[in-house]
């Protein structure tokens, strides 16, 4: 028996809807493991490329959103004056590193909640 055009258009929208869920749950393991990587390694949005400031290795036209018209520059907001790289002050056996400026990182919080003190991360 033939399907019918109506039919195969369900079929199309419930194999769409897999694919999505399937990409969707493989995201999240990739965003997993990165987070980790980062974590791991104490990487920052700057060691990323992430941090607006250009050097990124994908060519101009692979950076913009899907769906933009190409030729037509994004808006990128300017550094703010007077920003500068701070170095750090404290750091763990992992690498992840805090100037001691904002908010404490996760990683600090979560040693100090532990029990450890603040001297014992202190880079001498």
């Amino acid at each position: 028996m033939t399907k019918t055009y109506q039919q195969y258009l369900k079929q199309i929208h419930d194999l769409q809807a897999k694919a999505e869920k399937a990409r969707r749950a493989e995201a999240e393991g990739v965003i997993t493991r990165i987070r980790e990587a980062i974590s791991h390694y104490g990487l920052t949005a700057a060691d990323l490329g992430l941090s607006g400031g250009g050097g990124s290795a994908a060519p101009k036209a692979a950076r913009g959103k899907p769906g933009r018209k190409p030729g037509r520059p994004r808006k990128v907001a300017a550094p703010a004056a007077g920003v500068r790289k701070v170095a750090p002050k404290y750091r763990d056996e992992h690498g992840n590193t805090w100037a001691g400026r904002g908010k404490r990182p996760v990683w600090l919080r979560d040693a100090l909640a532990g029990g450890r003190k603040l001297e014992d991360f202190a880079i001498k």
